[in-house]
């Protein structure tokens, strides 16, 4: 039986903290990010991983270090990309698309809930021919939508999984059933 599947979510930035949509705009922690990342360390207690992997922005990167780890870094948990919507809060969205949310409407020029769910799948994939327990540092949206994937449930069923800057989650198994072990451990 294949290992756990860690997620990781980076710690808290400026905009996460404002609630602007963050995908390719690579901001660095706050300190207040930064603090919670380096808390994972404690939380984590040098657990071995066979595999380390992270978004490739600075972000998700810097959590995993902070958390003490060295990750390789891959494209397919970079956020969703929100197109148009990059940094606008959804308040500011709903001035011109009063329902719209990232789970009912593909953004402008951003990515559909289909190809976000095809990179999890792709990141569930290569975790599942790891040899052990795997860490996945990424963010938000995204790790949600791996969950959803995880539990072979439609990408859009992560708008269930609310996930906190900072937490740790676990996927994992109940027998040869695929199940969430832990979810949104923060703080």
């Amino acid at each position: 039986m294949p290992g756990e599947i860690f997620l990781i979510r980076h710690g808290e930035t400026a905009w996460s903290l404002s609630g602007q949509h963050t995908s390719r705009t690579d901001l660095p922690l706050t300190d207040t990010g930064r603090e919670r990342a380096a808390d994972l360390a404690r939380k984590l207690n040098g657990r071995g991983f066979t595999l380390v992997l992270s978004s490739p922005m600075q972000r998700a990167l810097e959590t995993s270090r902070l958390a003490g780890y060295q990750p390789e870094p891959d494209f397919d948990l970079h956020e969703w990309d929100y197109g148009a919507y990059e940094g606008l809060t959804s308040d500011e969205i709903h001035k011109s698309s009063p329902n719209w949310t990232i789970w009912n409407g593909t953004p402008p020029d951003g990515e559909s809930a289909g190809q976000v769910g095809a990179r999890a799948d792709r990141v569930i994939e290569r975790s599942l021919a790891a040899s052990g327990d795997v860490a996945l540092f990424g963010h938000g949206h995204m790790l949600r939508v791996l969950a959803a994937r995880w539990l072979k449930l439609d990408p859009d069923s992560g708008s269930m999984f609310a996930l906190d800057t900072g937490s740790i989650s676990v996927l994992g198994w109940e027998h040869s059933a695929r199940v969430i072990r832990l979810w949104n451990k923060a703080g």
